[in-house]
């Protein structure tokens, strides 16, 4: 099916010299339109014959059924009559893409998708991310409105091309009992909506598609709205607009129902200098119509990458327990995955059908709940959280901080105890290191230790990421790893697994030296062994019983310091192979010496870093808790309590 799909696009794109991409959108859309209306093949009475007569017999037939059909012209007919035969070919892609994609409607959602492909710039700008589509339709809860009402009328006064009306639609299978209501001003982008809308099953006496700035008396009393406001850029874009946009929306509403309206968030959510705006946004905070205010994330308008959305949800006549109350929530920085966004509709939904809570206290898990008083109070203030959700302020490992605090004091206690011991053991820590007199040691390559067998090199293994978990056998050591982006044992495989899938592949020995070039030189010893390297790593084994020979740290360090070993941000390679590299042929009894200095700078390195993480985790839940008000400081001056 996508094959054929790809071929009938194909064959459309290599249209674009005869036709505009707006024609191509509209006649293709007619057609599919006019099928369904007529219900026979467009190209089923012209044959096998494509030439010029054949053309022409076939589009004639075609306006002919436009005309018999759509006399009045609400879907498709001013769009086949401003066309001539050479539009012919289109029908055939019509019947292609039908065949491909099974019905017209199928085929016209494919087309949409590939709107950017086609060169309609003007129709993808304003498209949401396929993310934020599912959360504005997880918001509405239209299948159990639909389980819980006999009809559904649906709502969009800015509806632009369809998508989000088309969205919900694709959401319910039960589309004859839903009315959909819908405007724009632009008379184009109504009729492309108004046939998409009947394309997804609407019929044409539940289908009303309005053209012109303002909505009909005829798109009043929906049971829910979902809006986009029209964007405006950030020069010519006025708060008190967007306000009055919304307040519009909310006069569509009676009680009981729901509007979802997409909008900038300096006009919905941050703080506001315009006093006429602050009037305006305080008394539809007083009208007791917000439901909800959520600062999203940024990027969930893929075509407008620098324009920060928010969403207000409204409810004309809230449940007692909302009256007077709004549900502020902020996920700017968080991505709307399928976990947030299932929590967060959890949340929107049970405020919208029970209000506010104190026995069960579901809590929010993104927001707060906040008296409308207190936000008029700061007349024009941000309507965001004042602070972190009751859910996070509450939840156990909230209320664990102390006791993970004292825990990371005593590991601190215990990690500084052993550093002193064993400074006190072994004394301070000195190198023991000379000014060398006379020669300095001749210099040797890498590629010549391998050549002489001192060094062994062994490649990495290919491993698919699938097969990778954190609780395997074997760490799994890759670049990221190496160079320090992923902490070593994050990634590991089981050993089954790996005898399954991989039977060639060699294990690390221990003091095997691990590298990459790639994206940079990184270095790992590791010491345990056992390991997978994975692709593009590889290992350096040192032979202990070379005639000269290294160890595994002198090894790494040496090779670390290598002059040459980077590249300039433009290079695809690096400007020297490893094989390059430089190091000091050192002698059998300074290698010894070097090694143990090593081992001892690891040591102390070790406890010195026991102490630092015991310290970072410790100050990281103070600074946690003192933030979001959960914790306070004991005045050190306060005579102890008696617990008597």
């Amino acid at each position: 099916m996508e094959l054929r799909s790809e071929l009938a696009l194909f064959g459309i794109i290599a249209l674009r010299d005869r036709f505009t991409p707006w024609q191509l959108i509209e006649t293709l859309g007619s057609l599919l339109c006019l099928r369904r209306l007529d219900g026979r093949s467009l190209a089923g009475t012209t044959g096998p014959l494509r030439d010029a007569e054949a053309d022409g017999v076939l589009w004639s037939t075609v306006l002919r059924r436009a005309e018999r059909i759509d006399a009045e012209d609400d879907f498709v007919l001013r769009e086949l009559r401003f066309l001539d035969a050479t539009a012919a070919p289109l029908a055939r892609l019509a019947e292609d893409l039908v065949e491909a994609a099974y019905d017209e409607r199928g085929a016209y959602e494919w087309l949409l998708a590939a709107r950017s492909r086609l060169g309609m710039d003007s129709l993808v700008a304003d498209a949401v991310a396929p993310e934020l589509r599912s959360l504005l339709t997880q918001l509405t809860d239209i299948r159990v409105r639909l389980e819980h009402g006999e009809s559904l009328t649906l709502a969009d006064p800015y509806a632009r091309a369809g998508d989000l009306l088309a969205a919900l639609l694709d959401d319910t299978e039960d589309r004859e009992r839903i009315v959909v209501l819908a405007a724009d001003s632009d008379e184009r982008l109504a009729r492309i909506t108004r046939r998409r809308l009947f394309l997804a099953g609407v019929s044409e006496l539940d289908l009303d598609v309005q053209t012109g700035p303002d909505l009909e008396e005829r798109l009043a009393d929906p049971d829910l709205v979902v809006t986009q406001l029209p964007y405006r850029p950030g020069e010519d874009r006025s708060v008190l607009a967007a306000l009055a946009e919304v307040e519009r929306v909310a006069d569509l509403l009676r009680p009981g129902c729901t509007a979802l309206v997409l909008g900038p968030a300096d006009a919905l959510v941050d703080g506001l200098k315009d006093t006429e705006a602050s009037h305006l946004r305080s008394a539809l905070l007083r009208g007791n119509v917000v439901e909800s205010v959520i600062a999203l994330p940024g990027g969930v308008l893929p075509f407008r990458p620098g324009y920060r959305p928010a969403l207000w949800t409204l409810t004309r006549g809230p449940v007692l327990e909302a009256e007077g109350k709004i549900l502020l929530a902020d996920i700017s920085s968080e991505q709307l995955t399928a976990d947030v966004r299932t929590r967060l509709a959890e949340d929107v939904l049970l405020w919208r059908a029970e209000g506010f809570r104190t026995l069960d206290g579901h809590d929010p898990r993104y927001g707060r709940v906040v008296a409308v008083a207190d936000l008029d109070r700061a007349f024009g203030g941000p309507l965001t959280p004042p602070a972190p959700p009751a859910s996070a302020i509450w939840s156990d490992k909230v209320k664990e901080r102390p006791a993970l605090i004292a825990e990371a004091e005593a590991r601190l206690e215990r990690a500084t105890a052993d550093t002193r011991a064993y400074e006190d053991e072994q004394g301070p820590y000195r190198g023991g290191l000379l000014r060398r007199v006379g020669r300095l040691p001749r210099r040797t390559t890498l590629g010549k230790l391998i050549a002489g067998r001192a060094v062994t090199r062994l490649p990495g293994h290919r491993v698919d990421d699938r097969h990778l978990t954190a609780d395997g056998h074997h760490t799994v050591l890759g670049s990221d790893e190496i160079t320090g982006e992923r902490p070593v044992g994050a990634r590991r495989i089981d050993r089954l697994l790996l005898a399954a899938e991989y039977d060639r592949v060699a294990l690390t020995e221990p003091g095997d030296v691990v590298y990459t070039l790639t994206p940079r030189l990184g270095l790992y010893v590791d010491h345990d062994g056992f390991s997978v390297v994975a692709f593009p790593s590889r290992v350096l084994r040192v032979n202990p019983d070379a005639a000269r020979p290294l160890t595994p740290r002198v090894l790494a360090a040496l090779l670390g310091t290598a002059r040459g070993t980077g590249r300039s941000p433009s290079a695809v390679r690096p400007a020297r192979r490893i094989e390059e590299y430089q190091l000091p042929d050192l002698e059998p009894d300074e290698v010894i010496r070097f090694d143990a200095l090593l081992a001892e700078t690891e040591r102390r390195e070790g406890l010195l870093r026991a102490q630092a993480e015991a310290l970072a985790e410790a100050c990281g839940l103070t600074v946690a808790g003192l933030a979001d008000g959960t914790l306070t400081l004991a005045d050190p001056h306060a005579q102890p309590v008696d617990r008597m």
